[in-house]
């Protein structure tokens, strides 16, 4: 961008270097603005606890769900077994 503008600050600025700069000052810009939006993403990721590189999220979560349908399976099972011990019971 400095360049840009000393070669505006020039009586007869050569077109050529000035496109050839701000080409690569918009292709700098351009950069940045990629990485920047690569940073927001993965910090959104990490943020809402969403899986993200590195993460064990989506194996801890799949270890929670099968604890919860062991514990399901468990309160069940205990259920069937009171009503049959009621029913031999009668």
């Amino acid at each position: 961008a400095g360049s840009v503008i000393l070669e505006l600050s020039k009586e007869k600025p050569q077109e050529r270097h000035l496109d050839r700069q701000a080409a690569q000052f918009g292709a700098a810009v351009a950069k940045v603005e990629a990485e920047l939006s690569a940073q927001i993403r993965y910090l959104t990721q990490v943020a809402t606890g969403q899986p993200h590189e590195g993460s064990s999220y989506a194996a801890r979560k799949s270890c929670q769900l099968a604890l919860n349908r062991l514990d399901y399976a468990r309160r069940r099972l205990a259920e069937l077994a009171r009503a049959c011990e009621l029913m031999l019971e009668q």
